[in-house]
């Protein structure tokens, strides 16, 4: 890159979907084509380490073969790959062995020595594996650090303590490997910003500053501001740390099935002008896999390249268009596309809105998100489905992803309305309304939804590790299962087999859906 002695992408590799070292090698092809020059590969334990037989146990987690295969290819293209690890939080999925001490979940129980053995075997296994000396060992995001069994063994430390201790800890047997390491930066912050990671320009405090090893390079992350003065301000505060700070922007691949690549170019156009406003050297984009990680990481591919020629200075939106018509065979207006099944309403929103997600998983009888859905929404669904299939018969080679969301809106275009319908008919005591769509929309859902489970799985596993994808299997098999179970009770109470249906007797309240990701909380307000 012309502006950037860095400029990469980091891959979520943790929630559940696992690229094949197949489809790795492929999309190193395309990130080097579009200008990119590392890959950050975001494993919390999806990687093997040795000595460590229950770290990723069951996860489809990298082989050291497979690793060592991925970085050879890499370096081979001019990719260099870069182990994004986590050394304290965020490993929830090796809690449940029993095997690991544990502060709170998904901590790490700082001070014991058998976390350190962890940790060093962790650098050992990577070190033989990737040959750069740069590593990312994480530590954002613990907020409950040192208020479990860390409390009950050592008594009462400030999680900055705990931090600054552990941190020295790791950066040590780092040491032993070479490693120049870096951080998430958000701990740095929150112990003296009332828990809060974002702040306007300050004088960072002398303690906090200090208590960062020299050789560490903090991470910011930030995925949020359309205003270029909250990325300036922050990389002002980030820059008296440490001079080598380092940029972590994202392209919105975190939502569901459907991407946010216009939301994302807003927001990093911005991100990226600070950075060189503050002459940071190194910035990468995330693709985040948040709860299932079931968008594919191809669809993030407009955004990457817009922002890949911004980086490098060309910001005539028509040159960039065109320059993507010549790489991709498609053209950019048609690739964009992608991001239109969470586009129903046209309005802009605080935060990328993800209705192709929440109004799949949404109860027909428990649908709290029900009261968010306008009429005509279903149409919508079905027009955009419309496009989606017309792009995706455009594209040998990246076509799949674009039948596979068309085949979602043809499920929303039945089951994102219907139920607002069911229950508007049930309170008008309407069973002839109630039987017709047992027997014709919800009918249409059911076949609906097995064609899109097909299509999903063809690209899940064009792209991915089987392993992960029971968790989809698990999703849509229930739906699909409750899709035929609220059928037939609607059926038998249009018919006088049954009396009621209590679930539609209650009360919808207000509940403002815009961004909701977690499948659990969503497909129902019972304990999943």
């Amino acid at each position: 890159m012309k502006k950037f002695e860095t400029f990469g992408v980091m891959i979520d590799l943790s929630r559940n979907a696992v690229m094949t070292v197949d489809a790795m090698k492929r999309y190193f092809l395309i990130l080097k084509k579009m200008g990119y020059n590392c890959a950050f590969l975001y494993t919390e334990d999806t990687y093997e380490v040795d000595g460590e037989p229950y770290f990723g146990y069951m996860r489809g987690r990298y082989t050291k073969d497979e690793m060592k295969e991925i970085d050879e290819f890499g370096a081979s293209v001019g990719i260099e790959v870069i182990p994004c690890i986590q050394t304290l939080a965020h490993l929830n999925t090796i809690a449940k062995w029993g095997k690991y001490p544990m502060d709170t979940p998904g901590i790490l129980l700082c001070k014991d020595e058998r976390v350190y053995q962890l940790i060093d075997n962790m650098f050992k296994t990577l070190s033989e594996c990737f040959r750069t000396r740069r590593i990312h060992i994480g530590m954002d995001e613990a907020h409950m650090l040192g208020r479990g069994k860390h409390l009950d063994l050592y008594g009462y430390q400030t999680n900055a303590e705990i931090i600054k201790d552990h941190l020295n800890r790791v950066c040590k047997i780092a040491e032993k490997y070479n490693y120049e390491p870096m951080i998430w930066s958000d701990m740095l912050f929150r112990p003296w910003n009332n828990g809060e990671y974002y702040t306007g320009r300050v004088n960072m405090p002398k303690e906090y500053v200090e208590a960062v090893p020299k050789n560490v390079s903090p991470v910011y992350w930030d995925y949020y501001s359309p205003k270029l003065s909250q990325y300036s301000d922050m990389m002002y505060n980030h820059m008296q740390i440490n001079k080598n700070t380092w940029f972590a922007g994202g392209v919105w691949t975190w939502g569901g099935f459907a991407p946010f690549n216009n939301s994302s170019i807003d927001k990093m156009k911005a991100a990226i002008d600070a950075a060189k406003e503050h002459k940071i050297k190194h910035v990468f984009m995330t693709l985040w896999g948040d709860n299932g990680a079931e968008c594919s990481k191809l669809s993030a591919i407009p955004g990457l390249f817009y922002l890949a020629q911004y980086a490098k200075g060309v910001t005539d939106e028509e040159v960039i268009k065109s320059k993507f018509k010549s790489m991709f065979g498609l053209d950019y207006e048609d690739y964009i596309l992608i991001d239109s099944p969470n586009d129903i309403y046209g309005e802009p929103t605080p935060r990328p809105y993800n209705p192709s997600k929440f109004m799949l998983y949404a109860d027909y009888f428990n649908g709290f998100t029900d009261s968010s859905v306008k009429e005509g929404v279903g149409e919508k669904f079905k027009a955009i489905g419309e496009k989606l299939a017309a792009v995706a018969k455009k594209s040998r080679k990246y076509g799949y992803i674009f039948d596979t969301e068309a085949k979602l809106c043809d499920v929303l275009y039945k089951k994102a309305e219907l139920g607002v319908k069911t229950r508007r008919a049930y309170k008008a005591g309407n069973k002839e309304e109630l039987l017709r769509l047992a027997k014709e929309d919800y009918q249409y859902v059911q076949k609906a939804l097995a064609v899109f489970y097909k299509a999903f799985e063809k690209q899940w596993m064009q792209e991915n590790n089987p392993c992960g994808f029971d968790v989809q299997d698990i999703r849509l098999g229930g739906l699909m299962k409750r899709t035929e179970s609220c059928q037939r009770r609607l059926v038998d109470y249009a018919t006088g087999k049954l009396s009621s249906i209590p679930e539609l007797e209650v009360e919808l309240l207000d509940y403002n859906a815009t961004y909701f990701n977690n499948y659990a909380s969503n497909a129902t307000s019972n304990p999943l």
